[in-house]
C-alpha cells in the first residue's frame, strides 16, 4: 500500500531534482553558438539512450523503484520550444522496441556498462539531415557496485558502433551536439581525431540524472535553463596519465603514492599539459566578471577568519545564468611540500540576468589552511601548521582560469592544532614530495613514507571505558531518558550480556520490523530489547533515492557527481530535506548515503555515488544533504568510511596510504559532514586501510572519529563486511564481532531477519565476553551510541508497536481458475512475475518456505515479493548462493479457509524462485 504522504512527497521532490539536474549538467563545447535551440531549429536525435536514458548507475547506489522516468526523448518531445526530427524519432523507437534494453538477466551488477546501438546507414542519416538542421548524439554510460569500468570499449572508451554513429553524423550534419549520458567521466581524446570533429559544435555532460533527467535537458537545451555546472574531475587525455593510475587494481593492496597530490593538485602542479578540460570547467549561454572587491582578515593566529568579498556581472546580453565562484589557494613549499592550487572556498550567485550583479562572501578560516606534518619535519609531529610565508589566493571560473587576486604573509610557522599519529602505514614505501628546480620550478620527487611509530594495543587499553554495574530491570524505559526522568548510563546498566549483544546487531534485508523492503533494522530487535522501550529502527538504501525491495515506490534524484557538478550547497540542503520528507512518509529512519568517497580514479565502479576528487568539495556538498535531511527529522548515514576507492576485490584490497594523505584527502570530507553536517550515522568500509579493516579499525573509529573530532554518534559496518584485530590486524572475517565492538564500530550489519537474538552469523561477542577480550563496558559503551542516535530519530515519535510476525489475510470464497492445495509445494521455477491459486481447506497459520538459488557471490543482493489475494505478505531476499538452491524462511500468516491468489513479484531480478511451500503450524 502506497501511503498518500509518500505521494505527496514524491510530487514535491519532483520540481527541486529536476532543478538540481539542471544545474549539475556540464557544458564543455560550445562553439558558434550551436546552443541553445530555437524555434527556427529542427533537432534530429541519434542514439539509443534518448529512450533508455540511464537514470542512475546499478547496485544499492541506484537500486530505487520509481513511479516514472522521463527520458531524453519524452523531455524534449514535452518542451514546445523547439521542434525534434519525428521520423527518425520513430525509427528509434521502432528498433529499441525490437532491440530492447539487455539487463544482463537483471542480476547484482550485471547490467552491461552499455548498451548495443542501432546500425546506421548513410541513407538513415543523410535523410535525417534533409530535414533537420542540428543533430545531437547521445553517447550512454552506467556503472556500478561490485565492478569497476575497464579501459576497454564500452566502458572507459566508446564502442565501434559509436564511434561509427559520430562519424557518419559527422559527416552529415554541420552542427552536432554530444550528450553524454553517463555515471563517470569517459574517454574524450577522440574529440580532435574522431573524423569531420569540426562538425561537433557541442558537449555536454549530462550525466544520471534520476526520475526527471529527461525535462532537465531539455531545459537546458532549450535555454531555459543556462548551463552553470562545473566540472569536479580533472579530465585528462590519457587513464596513464592520471597519479593513481600505476596503483589502481590490484587484488592485495594499493600503494597511494600520489599522496595529497590527487586530480588537479597533481596535474596543476607537475603535468599541465595532460589535462583536457580541467578541474572546475563549465561553459555558460553567457559571460560573467569575478572581481575582488574587499578582502578583510578578522582575528588572529590560528582563529582568524579571511573575509572574500566577490561582485559577479552578467555581462551578457540575453541570457540569465547562475555563475560558480571558485577560490584556491597557493601555500608556501616550506618543509611538507605543497599542491600548486588547491580549493578553499566556493558559492553560487543567483540567477543574474544580463548587466545584472551580485555580491557574494566566501569565508576562509585560516586553520582551514593548515597541513598535517606526518614526519616531523617543521618540528612539529602529528600536528596541523601553518608554515611561514606567502599564501596567495586565486579567483576565478575553474582551477586553470583563476588569478590571483591577494594574498597574506604568516611570519612564522603556526601551529592550529596538536594531535596524536593515528593510522599510520606499516608498510613501507614513498610518495609524491615536489622539489624544486634550479629554476624555482615544481619537479615530480619522492619520500619516504612515515610509518607506525605508537603501541596501537597500549593505547587500547590505556582508554578501556568504565564497566556500568548490571542492576537488571529497574523499569526505566528509553522514553524516561528523552523526558530527562533517567539518564543512559542508568537505562543501559539494565540491560544483560544478552541484550547488549544482541543490540549490536543489525537484521535484514527486508526485516519485517520495519517499512517493508528497506536494508536493515536495528535497535528493539528483540523482545527484550523492545520490552526496554527501545524501538526498531529503519536504514534504507541510499543515497540517490529510498530503496525499498518491496516493489514500494519512491522518486529518484540525481547521483552524486551530478550533485557536486552543481556548487550548490543551498540547492543540495533543499533537495534532501524532501528525500527526508519522503523517508518521514515511509517510516524510513536513516538514509545510507550520501557516499563521499575521493574520485581517486576514473575507473572507479562507484564513482557516481561520490561527489568529486576534491576533499573540500565532497566535504561540503555532504554536509549540506545531512543538513537537509536532518531538516527533515532523518540523518544521512555517511560512508564509506575510508577509501573505498575501487570495486575489484573490494573486501580485500588493502589502501595503504600516509596518514598525511587520510587526514588532508580521505577523511577530510567526512569531518566537514561531521562538524559542519551534524551528521550522526556512519558506515565503514569493507576494505583495510593500512593492515586495518576499517569495521575494526580502533584509530579510525575511536582515537580520530570521537576523541579528535568529539563525535557522538553511531558508526555501522557495510553490509557484511569482515574485520580484524585492532591491534594485531591480521586474517579478517566477518564474525569477529569484539573486534568491531573494542574499535567503537557499533552496529553489524546484518544478520538476517530474527537473526539477531539467536546469533545467526555466530559471531564471537559472547565468547570473546567470557574469555576477557572484550569488556562488558565496550559493549555497554556501543549500546549507549546506538540509544543515544535512537533518541534523536523519528522511531521515537512513532507509537511503540510491538513486532507482529503473523498477518491475517482474507480468502475468496469460490474460484474459476485451475488451483493447488496448499499442502502441496508450488513449483514455481520462476524468474519474472508468476501467479498461482492457492486452496485452504483449513484455517490456521501457514509458515513460508521459499526455494530460490542466485547465481552471484555473497555480496549481491536480490529479492522477490510475494502478495496474497492483491494484498503485499513480505519479501523473499537471498544473497548470491552461487547458483546453488538454498531456503529462504517467509513469514508466516494466518489463513481463513478459502481460495488466494499468490503473485510473485521479481522486484530485484536476477534470483530463480523454484518452488513455494506453506507450513501449517
Amino acid at each position: 500500500m502506497i501511503r498518500k504522504e509518500a505521494v505527496l512527497a514524491q510530487k514535491k521532490i519532483a520540481p527541486i531534482s529536476r532543478q538540481a539536474a539542471a544545474e549539475g549538467i556540464v557544458l564543455l563545447k560550445n562553439e558558434n553558438a550551436v546552443l541553445p535551440f530555437t524555434a527556427e531549429d529542427n533537432i534530429a536525435l541519434f542514439g539509443r539512450c534518448q529512450i533508455n536514458t540511464y537514470r542512475s548507475g546499478t547496485g544499492s547506489g541506484g537500486a530505487v523503484n520509481v513511479p516514472y522516468a522521463v527520458s531524453v526523448l519524452e523531455g524534449l518531445s514535452a518542451n514546445t520550444n523547439i521542434t525534434l526530427n519525428q521520423a527518425l524519432a520513430d525509427t528509434y523507437r521502432e528498433w529499441v522496441r525490437e532491440n530492447p534494453m539487455d539487463d544482463g538477466g537483471g542480476g547484482w551488477a550485471a547490467e552491461p556498462w552499455f548498451q548495443q546501438e542501432m546500425p546506421l546507414t548513410d541513407s538513415v542519416v543523410k535523410a535525417a539531415a534533409q530535414q533537420s538542421n542540428k543533430a545531437v548524439v547521445i553517447i550512454g554510460r552506467t556503472a556500478g557496485e561490485d565492478q569497476d569500468n575497464a579501459e576497454e570499449q564500452g566502458s572507459y572508451l566508446l564502442t565501434d558502433a559509436e564511434m561509427d554513429m559520430i562519424t557518419r553524423v559527422n559527416g552529415a550534419f554541420e552542427k552536432v551536439v554530444i550528450v553524454l549520458n553517463t555515471t563517470n567521466i569517459i574517454d574524450m581524446s577522440w574529440l580532435d581525431t574522431v573524423e569531420n570533429h569540426q562538425s561537433i559544435q557541442a558537449v555536454m555532460y549530462n550525466w544520471a540524472a534520476g526520475m526527471e533527467g529527461g525535462h532537465a535537458l531539455a531545459d537546458v537545451l532549450c535555454g531555459e535553463e543556462s548551463p552553470s555546472g562545473r566540472l569536479v574531475d580533472s579530465i585528462a587525455y590519457e587513464l596513464s596519465d592520471y597519479p593513481s593510475a600505476a596503483n589502481f587494481g590490484r587484488t592485495d593492496f594499493n600503494l597511494y603514492v600520489e599522496d595529497i597530490y590527487l586530480g588537479y593538485k597533481y596535474f596543476e602542479t607537475f603535468n599541465k599539459k595532460a589535462v583536457q578540460y580541467e578541474f572546475g570547467f563549465g561553459l555558460s549561454y553567457t559571460n560573467f566578471t569575478q572581481t575582488l572587491v574587499a578582502f578583510t582578515k578578522q582575528g588572529e593566529g590560528k582563529d582568524a577568519l579571511l573575509h572574500f568579498e566577490i561582485e559577479v556581472k552578467n555581462t551578457g546580453e540575453q541570457y540569465t545564468g547562475k555563475e560558480v565562484v571558485q577560490l584556491y589557494v597557493e601555500a608556501p613549499q616550506g618543509e611538507l611540500g605543497q599542491p600548486a592550487r588547491s580549493l578553499v572556498g566556493f558559492t553560487k550567485t543567483d540567477k543574474l540576468a544580463p548587466q545584472a550583479s551580485q555580491v557574494v562572501r566566501i569565508s576562509v578560516k585560516v586553520a582551514d589552511l593548515a597541513s598535517y606534518d606526518d614526519s616531523g619535519s617543521t618540528g612539529n609531529k602529528s600536528c596541523y601548521v601553518l608554515e611561514a610565508g606567502d599564501y596567495s589566493f586565486y579567483l576565478g571560473e575553474s582551477v586553470r582560469k583563476a588569478v590571483k587576486v591577494t594574498s597574506f604573509n604568516q611570519p612564522d610557522l603556526l601551529v592550529t592544532e596538536r594531535l596524536v599519529e593515528a593510522m599510520a602505514p606499516i608498510a613501507s614505501f614513498e610518495r609524491i614530495k615536489p622539489q624544486l628546480t634550479e629554476t624555482g620550478e615544481l619537479k615530480l620527487g619522492y619520500e619516504v613514507v612515515p610509518g607506525r611509530t605508537i603501541d596501537l594495543e597500549k593505547r587500547i587499553q590505556d582508554n578501556l571505558p568504565k564497566t556500568l554495574e548490571m542492576t537488571g530491570d529497574q523499569g526505566i524505559k528509553l522514553i524516561d531518558v528523552a523526558d530527562g526522568k533517567a539518564n543512559m548510563e542508568q537505562f543501559i546498566a539494565q540491560l544483560s550480556e544478552q541484550d547488549l549483544v544482541a543490540i549490536v546487531r543489525g537484521e535484514g534485508m527486508c526485516s519485517a520490523k520495519v517499512t517493508a523492503g528497506v536494508a536493515a533494522a536495528f535497535g528493539g530487535v528483540t523482545n527484550s530489547l523492545f520490552e526496554f522501550g527501545i524501538p526498531v529502527v529503519a536504514a534504507s538504501d541510499g543515497p540517490s533515492g529510498i530503496r525499498m525491495d518491496s516493489g514500494h515506490q519512491a522518486s529518484q534524484v540525481p547521483v552524486g557527481t551530478l550533485l557536486g557538478c552543481t556548487w550548490n550547497c543551498e540547492l543540495n540542503q533543499a533537495l534532501y530535506q524532501l528525500v527526508g520528507e519522503e523517508m518521514q512518509a515511509n517510516e524510513v529512519d536513516t538514509l545510507l548515503g550520501p557516499g563521499m568517497n575521493i574520485h581517486r580514479h576514473p575507473l572507479n565502479g562507484r564513482n557516481f555515488e561520490y561527489f568529486s576528487e576534491d576533499p573540500f568539495l565532497t566535504g561540503m556538498m555532504a554536509a549540506a544533504q545531512t543538513l537537509g535531511l536532518k531538516q527533515a527529522g532523518v540523518t544521512g548515514t555517511i560512508k564509506h568510511f575510508i577509501a573505498n576507492d575501487q570495486e575489484k576485490a573490494r573486501t580485500e584490497v588493502d589502501s595503504v596510504i600516509s596518514e598525511r594523505a587520510i587526514r588532508q584527502l580521505h577523511i577530510k570530507p567526512f569531518e566537514i559532514a561531521v562538524k559542519q553536517g551534524e551528521a550522526s550515522s556512519i558506515m565503514t568500509a569493507y576494505n583495510p586501510v593500512n593492515g586495518h579493516w576499517t569495521a575494526s579499525n580502533y584509530d579510525l573509529n575511536t582515537t580520530i572519529l570521537r576523541k579528535e573530532w568529539g563525535y557522538t554518534g553511531i558508526v555501522m559496518t557495510d553490509w557484511w563486511a569482515k574485520m580484524n584485530h585492532p591491534s594485531r590486524a591480521g586474517e579478517a572475517g566477518c564474525t569477529f564481532t569484539s573486534y568491531m565492538v573494542r574499535s567503537q564500530n557499533d552496529l553489524y550489519m546484518v544478520v538476517g531477519v530474527d537473526g539477531a537474538e539467536p546469533n545467526a552469523m555466530e559471531d564471537d561477542s559472547i565468547t570473546a565476553l567470557e574469555s576477557g577480550t572484550l569488556s562488558l563496558g565496550e559493549l555497554q559503551r556501543s549500546a549507549m551510541n546506538i540509544c543515544r542516535f535512537i533518541l534523536n530519530t523519528p522511531a521515537m515519535k512513532r507509537p511503540l508497536k510491538a513486532y507482529e510476525p503473523i498477518n491475517t489475510f482474507t480468502a475468496n470464497q469460490e474460484s474459476s481458475e485451475t488451483f493447488s492445495l496448499i499442502s502441496e509445494p508450488l513449483n514455481l521455477m520462476a524468474e519474472e512475475f508468476c501467479s498461482a491459486i492457492l486452496k485452504v481447506e483449513s484455517a490456521g497459520t501457514y509458515r513460508v518456505e521459499a526455494y530460490v538459488s542466485y547465481a552471484r557471490d555473497a555480496l549481491a543482493q536480490s529479492s522477490c515479493s510475494l502478495s496474497l489475494n492483491d494484498v503485499y505478505s513480505m519479501s523473499i531476499p537471498v544473497n548470491g548462493t552461487e547458483g546453488e538452491v538454498v531456503k529462504v524462511d517467509g513469514l508466516p500468516v494466518i489463513l481463513a479457509s478459502g481460495y488466494y491468489t499468490v503473485d510473485v513479484n521479481f522486484v530485484k531480478p536476477g534470483l530463480i524462485l523454484h518452488e513455494l511451500r506453506f507450513i501449517a503450524e
